[in-house]
């Protein structure tokens, strides 16, 4: 189905470590391929806040999504946003900087555990004898303090792990492993009011699904979940978009009749259709 609404609420510039293109040309590249809203949401790794410099990384990546703003109002919704990235590790800078800049949109996610890296670039045999189901338990734990924190306005990339310990390595996790805890993550988004995000990057990676997959999105929905945020998660201005209507697609399959666009840290609801 063609959609007039298209909103892509995860992107990176080359603010962050792994993006590669500036935020105006990410913005003349979202109204080339006819994007309604794109949210610049450059990676703040929170645990390592400091050390690795992203209190810099920061202050540049809000300061150009504004500039570009400015450059797109009226062609382009520019919203500026950040990817909090374990924002629980290192409460006390998280919620300074959220308070810090005047942001749209604040995104949280878990990227590794603690003390311990990424789960992109861990190994098949760093998952393997059953190490997997017990980092998913603890991700999902992590998780959990995530959402009852509950000062970010969506959870990004849940299921983050499957991408690479299923996706890529081949080893299967059964659900009954998480979907306890995976549904007390899902009520403290409810209660905290929390938007779940559609991650579409899955979509181009080996898990060729998306992140979480329609399984999540229709518990989310049966445990009182309403609001939902789409995002292609791109690193580069090709991927822009990418994803987006098969996500819709999803969400109305779910029951969803809108998705959640913000301004301001505030939730403006939009018909998918």
């Amino acid at each position: 189905m063609p959609y007039k609404n298209l909103l892509d609420l995860h992107a990176h510039t080359d603010n962050s470590f792994d993006g590669l293109h500036s935020a105006v040309f990410l913005c003349e590249s979202a109204v080339a391929r006819g994007l309604r809203a794109l949210a610049l949401t450059d990676h703040v790794e929170m645990d390592f806040y400091r050390e690795s410099d992203f209190d810099r990384t920061a202050r540049q990546s809000y300061f150009e999504i504004v500039k570009a703003r400015s450059a797109f109002r009226g062609t382009l919704i520019v919203c500026a946003g950040v990817e909090l990235g374990q924002p629980t590790y290192n409460l006390p800078e998280s919620e300074q900087l959220t308070q810090q800049y005047s942001y749209d949109v604040v995104l949280g996610s878990i990227h590794n555990l603690r003390g311990e890296k990424d789960f992109w670039y861990m190994s098949k045999e760093e998952f393997a004898g059953g190490r997997a189901e017990a980092m998913l338990r603890a991700y999902f734990d992590e998780l959990l303090l995530l959402a009852q924190w509950g000062k970010c306005d969506v959870l990004a990339h849940l299921t983050y792990p499957l991408r690479y310990i299923e996706g890529v390595h081949g080893i299967p996790v059964p659900r009954e492993t998480y979907s306890e805890r995976l549904d007390a993550v899902l009520k403290a988004m409810v209660k905290n009011r929390l938007a779940l995000e559609i991650n579409t990057s899955g979509l181009r990676q080996k898990i060729a699904q998306t992140t979480p997959d329609e399984w999540v999105l229709r518990r989310f929905r049966a445990l009182g979940g309403t609001r939902i945020t789409i995002g292609s998660d791109a690193h580069e201005a090709e991927n822009l978009g990418a994803g987006l209507p098969q996500a819709m697609d999803m969400a109305l399959r779910c029951g969803f009749k809108y998705m959640t666009l913000y301004q301001k840290r505030e939730p403006i609801e939009i018909e998918i259709v």
